[in-house]
């Protein structure tokens, strides 16, 4: 799949309304094979005052290079290529096309023609506004928000969250072994915007997840919707694949290299830093208590 994303013809049908920077729904064809991906270009990112480093397309596909080195198969497949708006992430895209065959369909989905107009790599500054997708939607089953203050058999709390009316709800997700691996994933990669419309499960039972652009920083960034294991031990699964990930991104080796393409060294070095921790503890992180633990907004 990354050959054929990195190597085909990358054609833009349109933009996704929704995000706040650009992304546009396309399609990359190969030696007679298509598949619909998200393009990301540089050019339409806007800039965050706290990473200064690098870009989003970059950390994206650097996420993606330790999904797959975890083998769990957490991001879909993403490379950093030249595109019609110039460098940018472009990712296989999950799940079925936005919108129907014609226009009205495609404009209630969020989605807009792309005009072939060279500004559209600008859209991340009139989309900026942008509501956030329905938290109906966002991650079915795996999310919800409970009364009372036990989070039930089957979840795991997170915290208490204003419903309105002075009437708290507790937050709570599935207690779910591919969420765990998320979890463990984004402490590798020091998340800071793991939010419930980032998760996209499928109903063949894959779960995928998508948006790190906000990750790698040398500080500890983690926000996150998964806190339902913070403290805990990791799970035999989750310490053999951080001792794989130790070995893979030591000095030298073919991953460390790759990933010092993409972020800086001292990042690559914080990688390292955190996947020992991680291992040295035994645990799932807890909140550092001087960040935000839970992204705003949370879906």
């Amino acid at each position: 799949m990354c050959t054929l994303l990195a190597r085909g013809t990358l054609t833009v049908h349109g933009r996704i309304q929704q995000a706040s920077n650009a992304v546009l729904y396309g399609e990359v064809a190969h030696e007679g094979v298509r598949v619909p991906c998200v393009y990301k270009p540089v050019a339409g990112e806007r800039p965050l005052w706290d990473f200064p480093d690098g870009d989003l397309a970059s950390r994206e596909t650097a996420a993606y290079e330790i999904s797959r080195l975890t083998g769990w198969d957490l991001i879909p497949a993403t490379v950093l290529r030249d595109g019609p708006y110039g460098m940018g992430m472009c990712q296989a895209w999950i799940g079925p096309p936005p919108g129907g065959p014609d226009a009205e369909d495609a404009e209630a989905a969020g989605v807009v023609a792309d005009t072939g107009d060279d500004d559209a790599a600008g859209a991340a500054e009139e989309d900026a506004e942008a509501p956030e997708e329905d938290a109906a939607e966002d991650g079915p089953g795996l999310l919800a928000l409970v009364d009372g203050d036990e989070p039930g058999e089957g979840w795991k709390a997170v915290g208490y969250a204003d419903v309105g009316a002075d009437r708290p709800a507790l937050l709570v997700h599935a207690d779910d072994p591919r969420l765990r691996r998320l979890a463990v994933l984004d402490a590798v990669l020091n998340n800071g915007d793991r939010k419930g419309g980032h998760l996209l499960p499928q109903p063949g039972g894959e779960l995928y997840a998508i948006d790190h652009g906000v990750t790698f920083h040398v500080d500890d960034k983690l926000r996150t919707l998964l806190w339902g294991w913070a403290g805990e031990e990791l799970t035999a699964e989750a310490g053999a694949v951080l001792r794989v990930l130790a070995g893979a991104l030591a000095e030298g080796e073919a991953a460390a290299v790759r990933l010092g393409e993409l972020l800086t060294a001292a990042e690559v070095d914080a990688v390292r830093k955190r996947v020992g921790t991680l291992l040295s503890s035994g645990r799932h992180p807890l909140p550092s208590g001087e960040w935000p633990a839970i992204p705003w907004p949370p879906v």
